[in-house]
């Protein structure tokens, strides 16, 4: 072949086999990301976790073509501090969140000086949204809502569905009722799109749909105008009182609690779909996990922990042990990874993978992507369990380390009554254990049999490295102002007609 010959061989190799790949390498835009929050699941509540009569294909889905994690973890077993950790990177006692969960009335929030995930993608030119349970604080003049977070739009509850009288209120159609009586004397429970009510009480019947709808025209004008988008949902399914509309009611074989859950999984695949429709699937990493484990004391409304011990309220591994599932088609080969990460995570994650700059905070959480993309080792090695109310003086009720988790202190929780396990209810007071209970959790996820260490040298090092570990850790961690510890001001719960008389009953619109 002459030079001349060559030359139109390589222009035409290069042009029509290669440049393809270099020009989408080196113009490929930054990922968009959903993040999918479910309230109140547990390890065993999804078909691909092995529950035999919930209906969740669209999050089987997902498993089947995502990377499933089982050692997945959040960071408190209740909601308003694991939302927090989830948005900052940092266990909740850096940022004050604690103890327990916010009020409509709540004085204090997320504290404004706090950077969420939507804060760290804004810099760097993404659309942001939020839809559902906020749960990280009201205030003044709605001072600590989304919008005042990084998120550009906002639909939702800002905190959980119960906290307002709710005997009285459909849950299913036609009429049926919610089950119980909810949170009495306050007010009712606000439909807040950014930063105004728009419907109180709201109707669940449907809220889901809204939500749906806001979510997808999100996504379409993001895609449209051809910018990277964040999308965080929370979602107020499956928490107490269940609720579904006529697209899920009577659906699954799972009574209220499996269309309630059916009623979500309905809402994540029209997000799919949505996906799929705009052209952007490939370029979006969409994430799913809870925020603790079940309310085991609602029984057969309250959701599955599986094999694992207790659920709501407790550091034991049914409380904060989470299915997760990360799904990105063409990046996330299919798979299941027994790794360990949290909620922590995500923040860093994210970060990187948008090319945006990390807070100059002290993070918790770690870079998970080779997790995600490579299916790799995990960079996180431990993982701390804090109850509902931390404190100094007591510290950390339990860390793993590797396979090994070691309980310090015990504790059951109202959250898991109802269950054989006495171990789990409130009844089980406060215990503290020295030497602390060691588990081995690849063999024993249950923490049914605590290592013997007498005699076994090797397991007294394993200890002896967690309790320096916690030592290290624990002296480094500075506890922010509490605020929850601020209190309530029932002037302070959202009432769309502020001057009327007498509330709270008649915030009303």
């Amino acid at each position: 072949m002459d030079s001349i010959g060559f030359f139109f061989f390589f222009f035409f190799f290069f042009f029509f086999f290669l440049s393809p790949f270099l020009f989408c390498t080196s113009s490929a835009s930054p990922p968009n990301f959903v993040l999918l929050f479910a309230d109140d699941l547990g390890f065993g509540d999804l078909g691909c976790y092995g529950h035999p009569s919930s209906l969740t294909p669209n999050l089987d889905r997902m498993a089947a073509g995502g990377l499933r994690f089982t050692d997945f973890y959040c960071t408190s077993p209740v909601c308003t501090p694991s939302r927090a950790s989830l948005l900052t990177g940092r266990y909740q006692t850096r940022s004050g969140v604690y103890p327990g969960v916010f009020y409509p009335g709540s004085r204090g929030g997320l504290p404004l000086n706090e950077t969420t995930i939507a804060e760290v993608l804004k810099p760097v030119g993404y659309a942001t949204a939020a839809i559902g349970k906020w749960h990280l604080g009201v205030g003044a003049n709605g001072m600590f809502l989304p919008t005042k977070q990084g998120f550009d739009h906002y639909l939702g509850i800002p905190y959980s569905h119960d906290m307002g009288p709710c005997w009285n209120l459909t849950c299913f159609p036609p009429d049926i009722k919610c089950f119980g009586l909810c949170d009495v004397g306050t007010v009712t429970v606000p439909l807040m799109h950014n930063e105004v009510i728009k419907q109180q009480p709201v109707n669940f019947l449907e809220l889901e749909r809204a939500y749906s709808d806001f979510a997808t025209n999100f996504i379409v004008t993001s895609a449209k105008n051809k910018q990277p988008f964040f999308l965080y949902y929370p979602s107020h399914h499956t928490h107490y009182p269940q609720y579904a509309g006529v697209e899920a009611a009577g659906r699954t074989l799972r009574g209220q609690f499996g269309d309630s859950l059916f009623e979500f999984d309905n809402t994540i695949g029209n997000l799919l779909t949505t996906l799929e429709k705009t052209g952007v699937i490939n370029n979006t990493l969409v994430f799913f996990t809870s925020d603790n484990g079940p309310e085991l004391m609602r029984m057969s409304r309250g959701g599955s922990s599986g094999p694992l011990k207790c659920g709501k309220g407790t550091t034991y591994e049914g409380g904060m042990r989470e299915p997760a599932i990360a799904f990105w088609p063409g990046t996330i080969r299919p798979g299941v990874t027994h790794e360990m990460a949290s909620t922590l995570d995500i923040l860093p994650t994210i970060a990187g993978l948008a090319g945006a700059k990390l807070p100059q905070v002290m993070l918790d959480g770690v870079d998970m992507t080779d997790i995600l993309i490579n299916q790799g080792k995990g960079k996180r090695e431990t993982m701390m369990f804090y109850p509902t109310d931390p404190s100094e003086m007591y510290g950390l009720f339990a860390l793993r380390l590797g396979k090994y988790k070691a309980h310090f202190y015990t504790r059951g929780a109202t959250h898991s009554g109802t269950t054989p396990d006495h171990d789990c209810p409130v009844f089980a007071v406060l215990k503290a254990h020295d030497p602390p209970l060691l588990f081995d959790l690849e063999v024993d996820s249950s923490e049914h049999y605590p290592l013997q260490l007498f005699g076994k040298p090797d397991l007294q090092a394993v200890l002896q490295q967690i309790i320096q570990v916690k030592e290290k850790f624990e002296a480094s961690m500075v506890f922010g102002e509490s605020q929850i510890s601020k209190g309530v001001d029932t002037d302070l719960e959202p009432c769309c007609n502020p001057q009327c008389s007498p509330k709270p009953g008649c915030c009303r619109c």
